[in-house]
């Protein structure tokens, strides 16, 4: 027994993309016996994204993953139960999605497993939010990596949009399109964390291109956008180290640029051109 569950562990190690998952829920809304049902959900959601293989070439990222369920109450659906609740994904640094509007069937003893193929309402629910926080980690390592991952999300989005729990998958579709071509910032992303790599690596000619490429980026979305959300929260994640490494660099140019890329860190870049 011992052996077996060494090795289930082993493989959930080396080839699980997820680290450490926590689960939380809000469920002071939720009856007594509600409470108690769901309470043994918590660690069979963070199994479930720890020990599944979601894409083979990327094995071992380790991702933090927060998630927080706000149950809003208990439905009866035909002979099941049916969970009402609002949740946030996010990875604790730069990507962060609130979903309103989630409903989903549960009665303990079922064990979560994602066929994208037969759609699960908590499940596939899960997995899509995985698969989108995973294309965005897999966004930073190449140009575009995670492409293949965002059309895993849209897949799950289109058969919940067909499926009897369709409640919020059209959101949830529109979701995953404007991350998949949101071009620019999917460019700025990879060119900040190379950029950083290049600095580490005492590469600074080559570091100074890619910040230029992630100015290019950031330019491409507001092009587009007057100020794009989940852009904003990626600059604002990284302006810290942006600003230092930009003045380590002597980029004061650059610095100005972010200054109108990023007026809400106004003070940050300024300090680092004076």
């Amino acid at each position: 027994m011992k052996q077996i569950f060494t090795s289930l562990l082993f493989t959930c190690l080396v080839y699980g993309q997820f680290g450490n998952v926590k689960v939380v829920f809000d469920n002071d809304l939720l009856k007594a016996y509600e409470q108690q049902n769901v309470l043994p959900l918590k660690l069979d959601i963070a199994n479930f994204i720890q020990s599944t293989r979601w894409d083979e070439e990327y094995s071992d990222l380790k991702i933090p993953l927060h998630i927080q369920f706000i149950f809003e109450g208990v439905a009866q659906k035909g002979a099941q139960e049916t969970y009402m609740a609002q949740v946030l994904f996010s990875n604790g640094t730069d990507q962060r999605f609130f979903d309103k509007s989630f409903q989903f069937p549960y009665g303990q003893g079922g064990s979560l497993y994602f066929d994208l193929v037969l759609f699960d309402p908590l499940a596939s629910f899960l997995a899509f939010y995985t698969n989108l926080i995973l294309a965005g980690e897999m966004d930073t390592y190449e140009p575009f990596g995670g492409t293949r991952v965002y059309e895993i999300s849209r897949e799950i989005a289109l058969r919940g949009i067909a499926s009897e729990y369709s409640r919020g998958w059209a959101d949830r579709a529109r979701l995953v399109n404007d991350m998949s071509t949101n071009y620019g910032l999917r460019k700025a992303k990879y060119s900040y964390f190379y950029a950083m790599d290049l600095f580490k690596d005492g590469e600074m000619d080559d570091a100074v291109k890619e910040f230029g490429n992630m100015i290019k980026g950031l330019d491409e979305v507001y092009d587009r956008f007057s100020k794009e959300h989940y852009t904003t929260l990626f600059i604002r994640t990284h302006a810290k180290n942006l600003a230092k490494v930009l003045q380590l660099l002597g980029q004061k140019n650059m610095l100005k640029d972010m200054v109108e890329l990023d007026p809400d860190n106004m003070e940050l870049y300024q300090a680092a051109i004076d």
